[in-house]
């Protein structure tokens, strides 16, 4: 949304006092800070010193040491407790194409298609001419748009003028590419040697069907989405990429314009072709009820951002003592079907046969109770065949009825 400040922090191997590298004081400004990145980012790029090693890696110290000083939070941090309180790991990765070649410019390109994070920085040679002041500035007037295609590693240069009215009433760049190139919007101050520096630059970011990139001078403090803030420790850590998708908002730099002339191009981003676009430049007197919920939605978001902050710890929470509860529920579980299982063996225990034979429990064989027993009587030889007994009076008792019919 708002411009992003200018450089990338490639780590170098080997890290080294930013405030150093820069050749500035710790209680140096931010203006300060950003004009002596300028020179020697411009002294040391790669396009400038293509057979000298050296030179590149002292443009990776630069544009890593920039990319600390630069953000007021971590500033802070490396003021405090040096690059250990920098998450080093975590920090964004520009590359140069320029200096990359065919081969590794293709893969840069296919892990951008699958959705990789990846940050260019912008040609020496478009910086270097903006600063000589040799570039082509076109007009571009307010309430008007522009349509072109610009070469990758190259830009188009626009002047917007503005009145009194226009500066206190704010302004609005927009570009938007509808076959979604990737480009970058770019804003120049007014340098003292008459040339152009690089004050603000903000990359295409897919919205809908299209490519879009805006600067919002509208008096008030407005933000940009940066996705490759900590992007490599969301990787690690999948939950955390709700809690720090918010911790990509970055302020913009300038919130207001005076009038007169200013300097805005579109740099083209593209790993190998040209990259359309359509530039406008917007007055918001025209649009004060959109001004007015973009104030409000800005104010929610940070508001939002402080709440995700605190939610975030009572969650950890949560999920531990979640984790907890569910190896206990495991654990209990498994006890109660133990305690079960030991009592059905235990029930087993009680029963009259234990074998297939059959074996004598507690020195009894008699039948369960509730059947007769009737005890045979023995025979005259002294058996007790109940079956040829019982056979013999069925016998007799039959004998007896045939005499009394007779």
């Amino acid at each position: 949304m708002g411009g992003s400040k200018i450089g990338g922090p490639s780590t170098p191997a080997v890290r080294k006092d930013p405030y150093e590298v820069l050749n500035v004081s710790k209680d140096s400004s931010d203006q300060e800070i950003k004009t002596a990145y300028r020179k020697l980012a411009l002294k040391y790029h790669p396009d400038k010193n293509a057979n000298n090693p050296e030179a590149s890696e002292l443009f990776k110290e630069v544009a890593f040491s920039y990319s600390i000083l630069s953000d007021p939070e971590k500033r802070r941090q490396y003021d405090s407790l040096g690059f250990e309180a920098l998450e080093a790991d975590g920090m964004d990765m520009e590359i140069d194409l320029s200096n990359l070649g065919t081969v590794n410019t293709m893969f840069a390109a296919l892990f951008s298609k699958l959705g990789v994070p990846i940050k260019t920085t912008i040609s020496a040679n478009v910086l270097e001419e903006a600063l000589n002041g040799t570039v082509t500035v076109r007009p571009l007037p307010i309430g008007t748009s522009v349509g072109g295609k610009v070469e990758k590693q190259c830009a188009h240069f626009f002047g917007v003028t503005i009145t009194n009215e226009q500066a206190e009433s704010g302004i609005v760049v927009r570009v938007t590419s509808a076959a979604q190139s990737k480009f970058k919007l770019l804003y120049f101050e007014q340098d003292v040697n008459g040339g152009y520096g690089l004050a603000l630059q903000e990359d295409s970011e897919k919205a809908g069907k299209v490519t879009s990139a805006g600067m919002y001078f509208l008096h008030f403090q407005v933000y940009r989405m940066d996705s490759t803030v900590n992007a490599l420790a969301m990787a690690k850590d999948p939950e955390a990429a709700f809690f720090k998708k918010l911790e990509g908002l970055q302020p913009c730099e300038v919130s207001e314009l005076k009038a007169g002339t200013h300097i805005f191009a579109v740099y083209g981003d593209n790993f190998f072709k040209t990259a359309s676009y359509t530039i406008e430049a917007i007055c918001a007197k025209s649009y004060e009820d959109t001004t007015r919920k973009l104030r409000d939605i800005e104010d929610q978001i940070l508001r939002k951002r402080t709440e995700l902050r605190q939610f975030e710890t009572e969650y950890r929470k949560a999920l531990a003592r979640f984790q907890e509860a569910t190896n206990r529920y495991s654990q209990e579980k498994q006890s109660v079907d133990e305690l079960l299982k030991h009592r059905d063996s235990i029930h087993s225990a009680f029963t009259v046969t234990r074998s297939v034979h059959g074996s004598v429990s507690n020195g009894s064989n008699s039948k369960v109770g509730g059947e007769d027993y009737k005890e045979e009587s023995p025979k005259e030889d002294g058996s007790s065949d109940s079956k040829s007994s019982i056979k013999k009076k069925w016998f007799n008792l039959n004998l007896k009825g045939l005499d009394r019919k007779t």
